[in-house]
């Protein structure tokens, strides 16, 4: 996390903006090229809502995205603020508070929106992942392994565990991916926790290690595909050279599970979660993206959330938005792509 700086506009602006309307030039000299890489391109990007407020309530923060059971976009925030927003504007339509048992605010990263309605959210914090109906009432809470608490009840850093969460196809096994590697393991090697649906609760089921490119790099996010693969977010932040953001297309369904190994330290009888490179985001057009601090590509910020929210001849729409941390150098930003998988 970086330095919060609190900054917020009317949202008067937020209304008369158009969903992810590109900035550039009004007129262009040559056909602009969309492709970031061979199975990716950048459809368009937005900051409509960069330093907006809605209800009280700033609008950034942002490091979940989903897709709610009308169509709806639902945008989490690590400061406990569970926003709607309209799919075709991105203007936020609700805000809903969010709190633990004690009414204390949480790290909130993860969300999923169950095929109940209710809300899956991840809190860095113990961490933790709660069902919240969806007027934020806490349902209950689902088991954490102890090695994945933060020290010195496990082996987790602080501020540094569940950040992605999806519900993998069929609706039977939630996962979660912590952020960065356990005391112990090497660096570098993220666990991905799952749970397995037993009527109305969930049980501790498989764990499987994956493998970020540079121990610099962490995952912010993981989004399910329907025949088991997942889409995975890496990212680092190098201090005056900016972000490093990639999309990976990973595999769980041979990788062994971890739940029962110690320390992950090479072991040649642990097959990690295979995954191959989709895109460097740094790759992609920048379509007159402007940055506020130096970025390798203006087009990117602290990327964070990710949602698949459709399909468009033979791609898949994905969403992603960044966290500006309510940082002046940083822009709440969304981006459309397309990806063949």
């Amino acid at each position: 996390m970086q330095l919060r700086t609190v900054l917020a506009t009317t949202t008067a602006a937020l209304a008369a903006a158009t969903c992810l309307t590109v900035a550039g030039p009004a007129v262009a000299s040559a056909p602009v090229s969309h492709a970031c890489s061979p199975s990716v391109s950048l459809d368009r990007f937005s900051d409509a809502l960069d330093k907006t407020t809605y209800d009280g309530t700033f609008v950034g923060n942002l490091s979940a995205l989903a897709v709610d059971r009308d169509g709806s976009l639902v945008a989490l925030s690590d400061r406990s603020a569970l926003f709607g927003l309209d799919a075709g504007t991105l203007a936020p339509r609700s805000v809903l508070p969010l709190a633990d048992e004690n009414g204390a605010a949480l790290d909130s990263e993860g969300l999923v929106i169950d095929k109940d309605g209710t809300r899956l959210i991840t809190s860095e914090t113990e961490p933790s992942i709660r069902r919240y109906a969806k007027d934020g009432t806490i349902l209950d809470r689902l088991p954490v392994p102890a090695s994945l608490q933060v020290a010195p009840a496990g082996r987790a850093t602080a501020n540094q565990t569940f950040e992605g969460l999806t519900l993998m196809s069929g609706g039977r096994t939630l996962l979660a991916s912590m952020e960065y590697a356990l005391s112990g393991d090497t660096t570098g090697t993220v666990r991905f926790q799952t749970w397995e649906r037993h009527g109305r609760s969930w049980r501790l089921g498989a764990q499987y290690a994956y493998r970020t490119d540079a121990a610099f790099l962490g995952v912010p996010e993981v989004q399910a595909l329907p025949d088991g693969r997942l889409l995975v977010l890496e990212r680092g932040f190098t201090s005056g050279v900016g972000n490093t953001v990639r999309l990976y297309l990973a595999d769980p369904r041979h990788a062994t599970d971890t739940s029962g190994v110690e320390n992950l330290t090479g072991q040649s009888g642990v097959r990690l979660i295979r995954k191959t490179l989709l895109t460097d985001i740094a790759s992609c057009p920048t379509l007159g993206a402007t940055a506020k601090q130096p970025q390798p590509n203006p087009l990117l910020d602290n990327i964070e959330g990710m949602a698949v929210t459709g399909r468009d001849k033979g791609r898949l729409k994905v969403l992603l938005v960044s966290d500006d941390n309510q940082n002046a150098v940083q822009t709440t930003r969304f981006y459309s792509l397309r990806v063949r998988v």
